[in-house]
């Protein structure tokens, strides 16, 4: 009944019998006009997206627009079906992306939309990113020659390319969408992130290190910093070929490692030192035990002999914190030959130090520092971290016994890493600890038409004091390593 037939209706009036033919001509009419409208939409919302398949731009934003809400619709409806499959240990990934992909083809198959082959691929492409990747970023994190992605918010993301950052057209739907994500990576590690734990450091099953943080504390929204792994670990020779190091440097630092030298690898933010770190590791002996500890697993030993230890951070009740100091602590009790800390950078320095003055030669280790000089500076900071009350020169004397050499490696402005420092710790004199130069990069040979650097880390020709320890144990290293002295290098 119409509603000019419920207001006779209310008002006690009731229509003529031509009245009443009247009224149910104008409902036919009404009715097949709604019809025709309706197949008109259609066949104009066909007509759109022929056109666009033509190429029209308007009617490709249109199509796109179009796909972008069948993918939203569709989404929905998958994480719907799975529901805690998505969480199920039982299930191994092949079988899990089996089954996703076959309720996906139902569900796009129920909605009835044409779609060509290239839009139907391209449509569960991007939805098992989604719901069982990393979304918009799965692309980024499959292209090798991209080494970090930088999501800001849902809707602004950069990447890292051959060491020059780039803003990319890619975006997230919303918060919520970047906030999956970033869950699914936290809890395949036993990490979470809620808003009592508003920030987490995770990795990746590759071993790329994952930093997120959420609001409160990220006010703009979720935030999401992906430091990528390479496929394969960095070898020396790569870095060689690379300009990273040169041959006579590589040379000295595979004596250094078998000598059992005790090494710091210093640098700032995004240098390579953990890449540093795994190339050094190989020249560790096969037979060696090696104990390796990390906040979270991003050395690639490829030795055999092998402990690798993670920090655990508290429960949600504060409870079953596991530092770095700990597990320091614990190794000495593993009977290992070498210990490898991923990065010290509180009171589990002190632990290191002093394993390594009792009998654990050849530790390696990495710090955050500008220079060598700062590295030694910021290891007597962070040895008073650990709340002992000693006096500056015990804590300079515990360094100055323990480390033999500091490896510095930089960023350069052209987007390079290199080894800028090669030292040697030589001792104490009065109060200062004293470090000598072995290899320093020429910055005198100034930059390309491309704004490369040209120069390269060369030998200051000083021959350091621990080459001494390469003859005792039978090292065999050419003399031809320490060339001669460069134009101001200091003796």
């Amino acid at each position: 009944m119409n509603l000019s037939r419920r207001l006779g209706s209310l008002y006690g009036e009731q229509p003529s019998g031509g009245a009443a033919a009247s009224l149910e001509s104008s409902e036919s009419d009404a009715a097949a006009a709604t019809l025709s409208r309706f197949q008109e939409a259609r066949a104009a919302e066909n007509a759109q997206a022929a056109t666009a398949r033509d190429g029209d731009p308007q009617s490709t934003v249109l199509a796109s627009e179009a796909l972008g809400s069948l993918k939203e619709r569709a989404s929905a409806a998958l994480y719907e079906r799975l529901g805690s499959r998505l969480t199920d240990s039982s299930l191994d990934e092949e079988e899990l992306h089996k089954y996703v992909r076959d309720e996906l083809r139902l569900i796009v198959d129920a909605e009835q939309v044409p779609l060509t082959s290239g839009e139907r691929h391209r449509l569960s492409s991007e939805i098992i990113d989604d719901v069982l990747g990393h979304g918009p970023i799965q692309r980024f994190l499959d292209d090798p020659e991209i080494t970090e992605v930088m999501v800001n918010r849902h809707d602004s993301i950069f990447v890292e390319r051959f060491g020059k950052i780039f803003k990319t057209e890619a975006r997230f739907a919303s918060d919520e969408a970047l906030r999956k994500v970033i869950e699914r990576i936290v809890s395949r590690v036993g990490r979470r992130i809620d808003e009592s734990s508003p920030l987490v450091d995770a990795r990746l099953a590759d071993g790329s290190r994952v930093n997120a943080i959420i609001p409160p504390l990220a006010v703009n929204g979720p935030s999401l910093t992906i430091r990528k792994f390479g496929r394969e670990a960095l070898t020396v020779a790569k870095l060689i070929e690379l300009g990273s190091m040169s041959p006579e440097m590589a040379e000295l630092l595979r004596a250094c490692v078998l000598a059992r030298l005790n090494i710091i690898v210093s640098g700032g933010t995004g240098t390579g030192k953990t890449t540093l770190l795994n190339a050094l590791s190989s020249f560790i002996p096969a037979d060696d035990r090696i104990v390796t500890i990390e906040d979270a697993v991003e050395l690639q030993l490829q030795q055999e002999h092998v402990v690798r230890l993670e920090s655990r951070p508290a429960n949600i009740e504060g409870r079953g914190e596991v530092t770095i100091r700990d597990l320091v602590r614990n190794s000495l009790r593993m009977r290992p030959d070498r210990i490898v800390v991923g990065e010290v950078r509180g009171g589990e320095s002190l632990d290191m130090l002093q394993a390594m003055n009792t009998g654990h030669d050849g530790s390696i280790s990495t710090v955050h520092a500008n220079s060598p000089r700062d590295a030694i500076a910021r290891l007597e900071t962070l040895v008073l971290m650990a709340g002992m009350d000693l006096p500056l020169r015990a804590i300079r004397e515990q360094i100055a016994s323990a480390v033999n050499l500091i490896v510095h490696i930089t960023r350069l402005r052209d987007g390079s890493r290199r080894i800028t420092h090669v030292t040697e710790v030589q001792g104490m004199e009065g109060d200062i600890v004293t470090l000598q130069d072995a290899f320093l990069f020429d910055y005198s040979a100034g930059m390309d038409a491309n704004g490369r650097f040209l120069g390269r880390t060369v030998p200051t020709g000083v021959r350091p004091r621990f080459t001494d320890r390469f003859a005792e144990l039978g090292i065999p290293i050419s003399t031809a390593v320490f060339g001669s002295l460069i134009p101001g290098a200091r003796r």
